[in-house]
C-alpha cells in the first residue's frame, strides 16, 4: 500500500543515507523499521502486564508445597 508521511528533513535524510548502506530501498527500510517498533511495543505490553500480574502476587511457596517438597527430598536420596 502507498502512503504518504512528513518527517523531519534530518530524520529523511539519515533514513536514506541508512537505506543505501543497507543496500535497501526506502520503502523496505521504512517497512523494517515499523515491524520492528510495533513488535517493540507488542512486547512491552506484555511485560508491563506481566509485572501487573506480579505487583500483586506473593512469590513465597504455598506451606503444603513446602511440606511435600521436604517429604520428597527425605525419601530420595541424592
Amino acid at each position: 500500500m502507498k502512503t504518504a508521511i512528513s518527517l523531519p528533513d534530518d530524520l529523511f535524510r539519515a533514513g536514506d543515507a541508512l537505506a543505501k548502506e543497507m543496500k535497501l530501498s526506502r520503502s523496505a527500510l521504512y517497512a523494517r523499521a515499523l515491524e520492528r517498533y510495533i513488535a517493540r511495543q507488542r512486547e512491552d505490553e506484555i511485560t508491563e502486564q506481566l509485572n501487573a500480574v506480579y505487583a500483586t502476587e506473593s512469590s513465597e511457596l504455598d506451606g503444603a508445597i513446602v511440606l511435600a517438597q521436604l517429604e520428597i527430598l527425605e525419601r530420595e536420596k541424592w
